[in-house]
């Protein structure tokens, strides 16, 4: 697979796809509200990126950015096979892979001056700390922590930080976690417990990680994720997120979806036993009524973005 994730204008996006998957959907693009792809590497790093728009009965215009707006080049080719090597070579980091294109550097305009933060030094310090919070959680987009920055410190009257303020600062802490985790070695616990919830699902079991903000809108969501057949769930939502990333553990919430506590009891076995089979340390003592606890859980989850 190849480490990307592709975003379609149809909204869909797409995690580590093989080549020919690629392909098709580079294939796929050039009808009413599905003419272009933005592909981005995976950790995402600003301002590196490469996306494709075409119209049926057009060129394909193939645009890549390499670290700055004065780094922005395109060019047009009628073949999209050439688009999708061009892609493949891009996501593989290949040498050459932009050979056999003629690429144009665009000119972008001068870049925008961004103000520096008007924050007094415990306001600007409770920000980052916020920010690296969901930074550490390991599941938000640069853009969704950009959103995050913006938001945390607005009242009724003041609005402290611009859009473009929040997305530096989102950018520069984003830049900080991805040095730190190229140091991480071998499999982390988060990408055990995603191990063991790709299992639970291929069992019937619906699982889902960081999903909604809290137990009851998890429950009353969770029904709406089930495949055809799913006989429970497990989930953690964003509140037990941040609790693993401050050492706390983890807690997952399960039951059945035929509301017996005897299938919600043997869900929570299931779960166990998959967790166990990974690695994880588990606490429950058999309950149906209480939920399973992760501890000793070292919190480390590698950024896609």
């Amino acid at each position: 697979m190849l480490e990307i994730v592709v975003k379609t204008e149809n909204q869909e996006r797409h995690l580590r796809v093989s080549a020919g998957e690629l392909a098709a959907l580079v294939r796929r693009v050039g009808g009413d509200g599905d003419r272009f792809l933005v592909v981005q590497r995976i950790p995402d790093l600003p301002d590196v990126f490469v996306q494709v728009w075409h119209e049926a009965g057009g060129d394909y215009t193939l645009e890549h950015r390499d670290g700055a707006a004065d780094r922005h080049f395109q060019a047009l080719t009628g073949r999209p096979e050439a688009v999708s090597a061009a892609l493949t070579g891009w996501a593989r980091r290949q040498t050459g892979w932009d050979a056999g294109l003629e690429w144009r550097l665009l000119d972008m305009g001068p870049a925008r001056d961004v103000p520096p933060l008007a924050l007094g030094a415990d306001e600007r310090a409770e920000l980052e700390q916020r920010v690296r919070e969901v930074l550490v959680g390991g599941y938000a987009s640069r853009e969704e922590l950009a959103e995050v920055a913006e938001e945390y410190l607005v009242t009724e009257d003041r609005r402290p930080l611009s859009r473009e303020q929040a997305r530096e600062l989102a950018d520069r802490l984003w830049r900080e976690r991805v040095e730190e985790q190229a140091r991480w070695q071998g499999e982390t616990d988060p990408e055990r417990l995603t191990r063991a919830f790709t299992a639970l699902e291929a069992a019937g079991i619906t699982a889902r990680e960081n999903f909604t903000c809290c137990r009851s809108c998890g429950n009353a969501e969770i029904g709406a994720e089930a495949a055809p057949g799913a006989r429970g769930f497990v989930y953690f939502h964003t509140q037990c997120t941040d609790s693993a990333t401050v050492g706390r553990g983890l807690m997952l919430l399960y039951g059945g979806f035929d509301g017996s506590e005897e299938t919600t009891a043997a869900v929570g076995h299931e779960v166990v036993a998959a967790l166990d089979a990974v690695g994880l340390t588990t606490a429950w003592d058999g309950d149906p009524g209480r939920a399973v606890q992760l501890t000793a859980l070292d919190w480390r989850r590698r950024l896609v973005g």
